[in-house]
């Protein structure tokens, strides 16, 4: 009898309590105490979007922040601030100006959330973001470590992170032996991420766990030395930071090929508005086909005639050098070819197409490795050499 009244008392244990147990166990204020020291020493403090509560810039530098390096990201930062100063100046314009805006920063779905998001803030929020991390994570392009970022640097809510800088600095300093990007893994690191929160100066500790990743605790030749947390790093000690955290499985990349065709009448250059969906989503690029490798080269002549013939007809055609786009899952090698028309028709009805002026060609928004090639063709044709 007395063995089944623990059973049943074991079973109503709730899983919110268990949880609260395990962080106990992990709590560790020396642990926030020794970052927090450090930032305030020796951490950033001059980037762009520090030092101030305006949520909406510190919104704009978390989704950008996303997956680029800093570097990259402060010059687009600046030169979107100048264009849209306030939610309300991005929810109110188009996606087209967005995507232009965004051109080259790469990972475009996040333009694009963004632009979404921005919208939802003016219309359901009154241009004001909620403090509430659980509340942000319900927005566009808002997910939990990004939602306590925000939260943290604009409210100062006491709110755990776990970006890819704090995954790696945690395998590292408790040695986990696991891939980060394993469902269980991650959730044990995000029990840890919330037993670690100090109880005061949260900003400081956000923001010195992100330093630690990006300035001393990097990928390659971590600064071990003038770390922090050197004193109680399994990896350092051990000799592993090499090893942790445990990289992602390989697997083989696939390969794509696909044909650009680069149409061309009177100093201007057809474009095609890809769907939002997909890579390059929502930016202009230029029609495509399938690659002559794809079949044989009577079908691909076939084909080439047929995608140009609605748009006019040929004076010139010539095959220009292929080039490579490594994307994160997949490289796409491009083959573009340079079609000059000797009558233009006008394309009734055909609203993703339009006739884009080669000297806009540096605003227009394309993706990277597309603007790349127009502005060489246009503007500096030995680069095609």
């Amino acid at each position: 009898m007395k063995r089944v009244v623990s059973e049943q008392s074991s079973a109503a244990v709730s899983p919110d309590k268990l949880l609260k147990e395990a962080a106990a166990t992990l709590a560790d204020p020396s642990f926030s105490l020794d970052v927090i020291t450090w930032q305030k020493q020796y951490g950033r403090h001059a980037l762009p979007w520090q030092n101030t509560r305006d949520a909406y810039r510190v919104w704009l530098s978390e989704i950008m922040l996303q997956q680029t390096q800093v570097a990259a990201v402060i010059p687009y930062y600046l030169r979107f601030l100048e264009t849209f100063p306030t939610v309300q100046s991005l929810a109110a314009a188009s996606s087209e100006e967005v995507m232009s805006h965004w051109s080259g920063l790469g990972y475009y779905s996040r333009a694009r959330n963004l632009h979404k998001c921005a919208q939802t803030i003016v219309t359901e929020y009154g241009g004001v973001f909620p403090s509430d991390p659980a509340l942000l994570e319900q927005l566009t392009g808002i997910g939990r470590s990004t939602a306590a970022a925000i939260s943290a640097f604009s409210y100062g809510t006491r709110a755990a992170i776990l970006d890819g800088n704090v995954k790696r600095v945690f395998a590292r300093v408790f040695g986990v032996e696991r891939y980060p990007g394993e469902k269980a893994v991650e959730n044990e690191m995000w029990l840890r991420a919330v037993a670690l929160l100090p109880e005061s100066d949260v900003e400081a500790y956000t923001q010195g766990l992100m330093d630690l990743g990006a300035t001393l605790c990097t990928r390659n030749r971590p600064s071990c030395q003038r770390c922090p947390l050197a004193h109680r790093c399994v990896a350092y000690a051990s000799g592993r930071t090499n090893e942790l955290p445990v990289r992602k499985p390989k697997k083989a990349v696939p390969e794509k090929e696909t044909t650009m065709l680069l149409i061309v009448d009177k100093n201007q250059v057809l474009l095609e508005q890809r769907p939002d969906k997909g890579i390059w989503g929502g930016l202009l690029s230029l029609p495509e086909i399938a690659s002559e490798t794809d079949g044989d080269a009577t079908h691909f002549d076939a084909a080439l005639a047929l995608a140009i013939a609605p748009f006019g007809v040929s004076a010139s055609l010539e095959k220009l050098p292929m080039f490579t786009h490594v994307f994160t899952h997949f490289k796409l090698h491009v083959t573009p070819y340079r079609i000059a028309l000797a009558r233009r028709l006008e394309r009734a009805g055909q609203d993703n197409y339009v006739w884009y002026p080669a000297d806009k060609m540096v605003d227009a928004p394309l993706p990277a490795p597309v603007k790349k090639l127009l502005l060489a063709v246009f503007r500096e044709p030995d680069l095609l050499s």
